[in-house]
């Protein structure tokens, strides 16, 4: 850093994520948020004037400022890995909302671009911070050898809200959108094998921007982890979910471990303990704090760009699987993409 008293930071996008990331910075204060580019002028316009901010006409404007240490992308996913790119090559910091591209190959020429800059490239993964993914790992052990998975996140919305996050080309595949999903069965279970998918989209309707939206979307993989795990993921959102579900199972040679919502439960022959979960609250914050003392004093990240690319690598294939009806074989991964 050329400025070890206080980073100074752009900001692309306005939306919840940003607020959290902005509140973060001036709670932290060894961030200052400079500048802000939005899509919408009314409420970029607010947000620079809560947060002390410049507005800027456009990201590449924002990038272009001297100023800037840092940017932040908090928008559109299909812009990501522009943005990201420009920022790089300018010769920013970077801190993005995940997935850091729609494609992994984009995705993979980014992180190269970073290590050549030699440049922070940190894509977001809050789930990993969180209280059920700790207690998952932690309790683990307790099962003996994992043989089964299964993770459920189903989200009702009525009506469906007609937004950037219900269009395919903005949003991506649902599970190269809501990488997390993913990204939580990889980090607990290892490199995968093959995956499978299917995915359906029901009742389109136009967007305000022209662009069709669905009003429901469902989207389920099978997964082959290396190890021998077999996996199930199921993500779905809109006006035909009826009940919301955040449920994640684990079955073992030894025992059972249920995450249902904040409640977790660890079954075995002795009989059923409660799982101790921590919050959700403040992660957003956390995941903040700790880019800044990556860059004030080194300190290790809690993942790294390739991490994150190992999952997006498989959301595409589980992906290029529901269009094909093909199971798909995942690669070896080439050096430095695994953790």
């Amino acid at each position: 850093m050329n400025r070890i008293s206080m980073v100074y930071v752009g900001m692309v996008g306005t939306g919840f994520v940003a607020r959290l990331r902005a509140e973060a910075l001036a709670a932290d204060g060894r961030g200052r948020l400079v500048a802000v580019a939005g899509h919408h002028p009314e409420d970029t316009q607010a947000f620079a004037q809560t947060h002390k901010a410049v507005v800027e006409p456009d990201w590449p404007t924002l990038i272009a400022r001297p100023d800037l240490d840092l940017v932040m992308v908090c928008h559109i996913n299909s812009d990501h890995g522009a943005v990201v790119r420009a920022a790089l090559e300018a010769g920013r910091h970077v801190v993005v909302e995940y997935p850091l591209a729609l494609d992994w190959q984009e995705a993979q020429d980014l992180v190269d671009l970073a290590r050549c800059q030699q440049r922070l490239l940190h894509v977001e993964h809050i789930e990993l911070l969180g209280g059920s993914h700790q207690a998952l790992k932690a309790n683990l052990s307790v099962i003996g050898t994992p043989h089964y998975t299964r993770y459920v996140t189903l989200s009702p919305q009525r009506p469906a809200p007609q937004r950037w996050t219900y269009q395919p080309d903005r949003f991506g595949f649902p599970l190269v959108g809501a990488l997390s999903r993913v990204h939580r069965l990889v980090d607990a279970f290892g490199p995968v094998a093959q995956v499978s998918g299917q995915n359906q989209a029901y009742g389109w309707q136009d967007g305000p921007d022209g662009l069709p939206c669905y009003r429901t979307n469902v989207c389920a993989a099978q997964i082959t982890f290396q190890s021998g795990v077999q996996g199930e993921l199921l993500y779905g959102k809109g006006e035909a979910i009826w009940q919301a579900t955040r449920r994640l199972e684990v079955m073992g040679s030894e025992g059972k471990l249920v995450i249902d919502g904040d409640v977790g439960q660890v079954i075995t022959a002795e009989g059923t303990t409660p799982m101790e979960i921590g919050s959700r609250r403040g992660l957003f914050a956390t995941d903040t704090r700790a880019v800044l003392d990556h860059l004030y004093q080194g300190t290790p990240l809690y993942l790294t760009p390739e991490a994150s690319l190992y999952s997006l690598r498989v959301a595409n294939a589980i992906a290029e699987s529901a269009q094909t009806g093909q199971t798909v074989a995942m690669a070896e991964s080439p050096p430095g993409m695994w953790p």
